[in-house]
């Protein structure tokens, strides 16, 4: 299974437990490792020891900082285009009312459907349940377009209908490049699992160094261990659609929603 899908898949409480179960097992590992080397007397110098320990740190902040932002830019842009998504499908749906009666009463009543289909997407349980709605949503598109392709026949304002066409394609638009950010740009497995492998590794070599020049272990171990899961816990849920991930306000989504069951 991808690292991506695995961890997405993951309850924010679990993904957290797991990663401190793996950390606190890397130490002590690493700790019995040094103790183990001391017993055969193969002590090693502490200054190489400690700045190896130190690079390993660093390099876990650098991608963790780095996977944190990537994420919370993905996670803006997901917000953004809520709000835009909003005003689009308002836009068109109040120019309906200047289409004619035929073609503005066929779409008033396609609208709705429209955006009931967007709400709430973010509390599904899965990817997988979330694209069982997308060919309900084509459907719904082409039976807009169709609508909007018949205004050509009709005697109207053709600046009007430019208006209308132009406004229901950047409805479209801005469904496919949702659709896009938030269903397919996730962190690759591949960041994920070296993410994850150096986590253990940084745990691994503090044991290490504790166990080469300790007697016993160091009593806030679990302290770093849980501040990295947190770290890794909340990039997770950023970067989760769906029901693990953090909530994107769906206001603007239902704001549209009331106006059209008003009729408005």
């Amino acid at each position: 299974m991808d690292t991506a899908v695995f961890i997405s898949a993951l309850p924010s409480w679990a993904l957290f437990v797991l990663v401190v179960g793996v950390a606190l097992g890397a130490n002590e590992a690493g700790f019995r490792l040094g103790r183990l080397l001391i017993r055969k007397g193969l002590r090693e110098p502490e200054q190489p020891v400690s700045a190896l320990v130190g690079a390993i740190l660093g390099l876990l902040a650098f991608l963790l900082a780095f996977t944190f932002a990537m994420t919370s830019s993905r996670f803006d842009t997901r917000r953004e285009l809520v709000i835009e998504d909003a005003n689009r499908i308002r836009t068109a749906y109040q120019y309906t009312r200047l289409l004619p009666e035929k073609q503005g009463q066929a779409l008033r009543k396609l609208f709705p459907e429209y955006v009931a289909l967007r709400l709430n997407i973010t509390s599904l349980p899965d990817l997988a349940a979330a694209k069982k709605r997308e060919p309900r949503t084509n459907e719904i598109q082409r039976l807009m377009w169709e609508q909007a392709a018949s205004l050509a026949q009709e005697n109207m304002d053709s600046e009007l209908r430019s208006l209308f066409i132009n406004s229901l394609s950047e409805v479209f638009n801005v469904h496919t490049t949702r659709k896009t950010v938030a269903l397919n740009y996730h962190i690759p497995g591949i960041i994920w699992a070296v993410l994850n492998l150096l986590s253990a590794m940084s745990m691994l070599s503090i044991g290490y160094q504790t166990g080469m020049f300790s007697a016993r272990r160091l009593a806030g171990v679990p302290v770093l261990a849980a501040s990295f899961a947190l770290v890794i816990t909340v990039i997770a849920a950023m970067d989760a659609t769906v029901q693990h991930g953090f909530k994107i306000s769906q206001q603007p989504m239902a704001e549209v929603m009331l106006l059209m069951q008003s009729g408005k």
